[in-house]
């Protein structure tokens, strides 16, 4: 399939099978992670996969959500803002938008590997953080739950037209 039909089939799963996933698959998504660009090559992320049932259940606790709990995996993307580049002219911090694009590397390699994922940003980072010894340099960016989806999703994505998106030529005028 080529790779806007891959993206296209990428949808946020929220139930999963009862099944792990195997370890070749979730490596194999892992380097498509770590093959990702980031600002001058400095890759500041780190990847926690957490499999055991009781570590499982200490992230759970920062995301309320029931549907979590039926995800056999789940990594965590940790950014290291040490580590990161910072743009010169006005000290802008890189480690989001690196850690974004590795994550959606991860995403985009599940679906293409039949597994289910989802974004989550929205959880208790406080929490998270006295839960584990995190250094003060990293921090929790996204949990990605990652199983095999109970259905097949077929979800019809709205996205806005192309061309609201794009313009040729144009900036924004100064008067």
């Amino acid at each position: 399939m080529n790779f806007i039909e891959l993206v296209t089939q990428r949808s946020s799963v929220r139930n999963f099978e009862p099944k792990p996933v195997e370890k070749e698959k979730l490596i194999y998504v892992l380097e498509a992670a770590r093959i990702a660009p980031s600002a001058v090559n400095f890759q500041p992320w780190q990847f926690f996969v957490i499999t055991d049932p009781e570590m499982l259940k200490l992230i759970q606790s920062v995301y309320h959500r029931e549907w979590l709990v039926t995800a056999p995996a789940i990594v965590i993307a940790m950014g290291d803002h040490d580590k990161a580049w910072h743009r010169k002219s006005d000290g802008k911090d890189f480690t989001d938008i690196d850690v974004a694009i590795a994550v959606d590397h991860l995403m985009i390699a599940a679906t293409e590997q039949g597994l289910g994922t989802c974004w989550i940003c929205n959880f208790d980072v406080e929490k998270f953080l006295n839960l584990f010894n995190v250094p003060e340099n990293m921090e929790p960016i996204a949990i990605i739950p990652i199983g095999y989806p109970v259905t097949e999703t077929k979800t019809i994505k709205k996205r806005e037209p192309l061309d609201q998106l794009v313009h040729w030529n144009k900036m924004f005028p100064k008067h």
